[in-house]
């Protein structure tokens, strides 16, 4: 039987990795099989698949997310609006908006594919492995937040001005830098604007 969101376990509300299963992939973005998510985050990581959200208000500020203290991977470190990995056989797509409804409260609008990036980011204080062939969107937000406090310590809107002062000052997570330069294009298109993004 195939895994889906409705056959697949789901992670338990303190942020530990109960068994979810991951879609590993070849270096070209086929999937190649599956593995468990702690299992596959282990040095020296297996490459699966994973998605990373940018959502921007009205103002062209980005939403960046601080993610829970009680997380097991990169607790309480800033990153983009929203990053996950879709259920095996689920469209990386459906994955980003769903997770951001999840942990943000919110809806996504104007969603769309930014491209993919692929990189391996080992994180030190963890001692995970980031592997991942990473999908990009970008999007707006629309809606007031409803954060779900056992995935998201704090938001944030911020302009690139802004973002520089956070990022020299406050912990980030090992990825965001390469998913943000990665969706730079996209991010540019979006907000209509070539300043600071």
């Amino acid at each position: 039987m195939p895994i889906t969101p409705a056959t697949a376990t789901h992670s338990s509300s303190n942020g530990t990795a109960d068994a979810i299963l991951l879609e590993l992939v070849d270096e070209a973005g086929v999937t190649i099989g599956t593995a468990e998510k702690l299992a596959a985050h282990q040095p020296p990581g297996q490459l699966h698949r994973a998605f990373s959200v940018f959502l921007f208000d009205e103002k062209g500020r980005l939403l960046l997310q601080q993610r829970a203290l009680g997380k097991y991977h990169s607790p309480g470190v800033w990153s983009n609006t929203c990053c996950g990995h879709p259920y095996p056989g689920e469209a990386p797509f459906a994955a980003a908006a769903r997770r951001t409804y999840e942990e943000l409260g919110v809806s996504p609008a104007l969603l769309a594919e930014a491209g993919t990036v692929r990189y391996n980011h080992p994180d030190p204080l963890s001692g995970l492995v980031e592997q991942e062939y990473n999908h990009l969107f970008v999007g707006l937000v629309r809606a007031p937040l409803r954060p779900d406090a056992d995935e998201v310590g704090d938001t944030a809107f911020v302009t690139p001005e802004e973002l520089a002062e956070r990022h020299a000052r406050d912990p980030f997570s090992a990825w965001f830098m390469t998913v943000l330069d990665a969706a730079r294009p996209a991010i540019r298109e979006l907000t209509g604007t070539t300043a600071g993004w």
